[in-house]
């Protein structure tokens, strides 16, 4: 994971990344309970108050006893199973540190290339960002595909298509 600073400083760059019609709407949340073995986390992304995704310690737990599971099954211990990384990406299963990964990482990249990319987190942080502009939207509308997406990453394309009003 890229090195960073603070949360708030990297929460300041996503939330000044959003397109108009989503700031003050959209919020992001990433917090450490320190007082707790390990300091576990939790983020979550947030939409008028509600939360739309939640990427929690719990989840990592889920990820760990998958990756114990697929040992079982093959001898072998990978946490980077493709058989695995599937299921977590169609369920969500990201924990805290999945979505600063991808935070840090989306920072460092183009709009562009984070929609291209495979990770559904990086997809998600794109489409809500200003540089992606309406003609690219309509594009994406148009080509679909991202209607096979899983609905926790789905739910991010509808919302934008939907301020910006792209039938």
């Amino acid at each position: 994971m890229d090195h960073y600073k603070s949360w708030s400083a990297l929460n300041k760059q996503l939330t000044d990344f959003l397109c108009d019609s989503l700031k003050g709407r959209i919020t992001y949340f990433l917090t450490y309970y320190h007082q707790v073995h390990n300091s576990y986390g939790r983020a979550a992304i947030r939409l008028d108050g509600k939360e739309l995704v939640c990427f929690s310690w719990v989840e990592m737990i889920r990820q760990e006893s998958d990756v114990s599971d697929r040992r079982k099954e093959t001898g072998r211990y990978d946490q980077d199973d493709p058989v695995l990384k599937e299921k977590w990406d169609r369920d969500g299963t990201y924990c805290e540190k999945d979505f600063l990964q991808a935070v840090t990482a989306y920072l460092s990249m183009s709009a562009a290339d984070a929609l291209e990319s495979e990770d559904y987190l990086l997809k998600i942080l794109a489409v809500m960002d200003r540089r992606v502009g309406k003609r690219s939207l309509r594009r994406m509308r148009e080509k679909g595909g991202f209607e096979g997406y899983p609905q926790w990453a789905g739910q991010f394309f509808d919302l934008r298509f939907a301020v910006e009003q792209i039938d």
